[in-house]
């Protein structure tokens, strides 16, 4: 695996061990930043179910101000903090060990700029964080991956592309802003008017301009 551009462009990156973890492919990443482009620079972006680190990682290389991962398995928790030491990118990282579930569900409205999701195919964490977000949409964009043969209920103003049998879905807040200019990211979040969520685990392919604009 490896930073595909920006700052570490090319840097290599660990993998978790075993196949409990499913890392995005290059191809994959390549189009939700392709897609996320304009919202990158300067955000403040959560990663849920985090894994290696890879999603998060590739924004932090693009401009992200910061990334908060959550994670619980051990595995990728070493990779993701192997991966953030090798970055030296730790003054911009914060790992939470816990349910990404749980942690997400915690948060107010509008908490971070942009949340990015790769939880487990045919779990149904995927359709309940599309509820959850529904309900209290944390951030102004949930970017999600999930197997395209998944049921998700998605409603209105939610969109999906497919890449074999995986699914990219984009979901927008309604106090999104709704067709940004590249050079003018969202408002960032203040980090300092959020309150914290319940504490957790103390162990702790091709571009697609099909998303730009999504509604």
């Amino acid at each position: 695996m490896r930073i595909i551009a920006g700052e570490w462009g090319g840097r290599p990156i660990r993998a978790p061990r075993g196949r409990a973890t499913r890392p995005t492919t290059d191809r994959v990443r390549e189009a939700w930043m392709s897609a996320m482009g304009p919202w990158i620079p300067g955000s403040r972006i959560l990663d849920l179910f985090s894994g290696s680190g890879a999603l998060g990682l590739e924004c932090l290389s693009r401009g992200a101000r910061e990334v908060v991962f959550v994670e619980r398995a051990r595995p990728a928790l070493q990779a993701l903090r192997s991966n953030i030491e090798t970055l030296e990118a730790g003054d911009r990282c914060r790992v939470v060990v816990g349910d990404a579930l749980s942690w997400a569900g915690a948060l107010e409205r509008g908490a971070f700029d942009l949340a990015l999701a790769d939880p487990p195919y045919d779990g149904g964490d995927a359709g309940r964080l599309v509820e959850l977000f529904r309900r209290t949409p944390f951030a102004l964009q949930l970017w999600l991956e999930h197997g395209s043969r998944d049921a998700i209920a998605l409603g209105g103003g939610g969109r999906t592309r497919t890449y074999g049998d995986t699914a990219l879905t984009v979901l927008t807040s309604p106090d999104a802003l709704d067709d940004p200019d590249p050079n003018d990211p969202p408002p960032a979040t203040d980090p300092e008017s959020q309150p914290s969520p319940p504490a957790s685990d103390p162990e702790s392919g091709d571009p697609d301009p099909s998303f730009r604009g999504a509604p």
